[in-house]
């Protein structure tokens, strides 16, 4: 079991490498960025880079380029955010990618399974039949001999997700005016 389990993580690494792999310069970039941009060093360096140009506008007695209130910090610190945030949205979309991707491979692998157990459940059936067991006739087990189709799912999902919106539609309140 243990060697089956290090094949089974050792596939699923191999496949985010390998999807991983053909990133651009920019998105490389991007999420070194991300990855300084959410440690604490990146903190601490912004700690002393604000406090020291504070003391540089304020209280040292050189002559002070940034008086407060800071118009040039501000404008600084502003085009960082920009480009900060610009950073981690690409990044982000490159982890939305993988995920993603990793959804559909675990969707595939889930139906491939659904499939498998419906095969193996008509197996038994068949089995218990044969050997005159009577318990095979449960008409749950009859549903679940049954194919999954997604599709019906899904609009089975979409139908239920409708009827639990309506009711609290209705409930709304109304405003003082309507």
């Amino acid at each position: 079991m243990h060697d089956l389990l290090r094949a089974n993580v050792d596939a699923i690494r191999r496949l985010d490498v390998k999807a991983l792999q053909p990133q651009s310069l920019t998105d490389r970039l991007a999420s070194r960025v991300e990855r300084f941009a959410g440690s604490p060093r990146f903190i601490w360096i912004h700690v002393v880079w604000f406090a020291a140009w504070i003391a540089a506008n304020t209280v040292a007695p050189i002559r002070h380029f940034d008086p407060f209130p800071f118009t040039f910090l501000t404008l600084v610190v502003s085009l960082e955010a920009i480009f900060l945030s610009a950073f981690i949205l690409m990044s982000q979309n490159v982890s939305a990618s993988l995920s993603e991707r990793r959804n559909q491979l675990d969707l595939q692998i889930n139906l491939l399974t659904e499939q498998e157990n419906t095969k193996m459940l008509k197996m038994l059936v068949r089995i218990s039949k044969r050997l005159g067991i009577r318990d095979c006739e449960d008409p749950d087990v009859r549903a679940l001999e049954e194919p999954t189709r997604p599709e019906r799912l899904a609009r089975q999902i979409d139908l239920s997700a409708k009827t639990e919106q309506a009711p609290a539609r209705r409930r709304k309140p109304r405003s003082a005016t309507g």
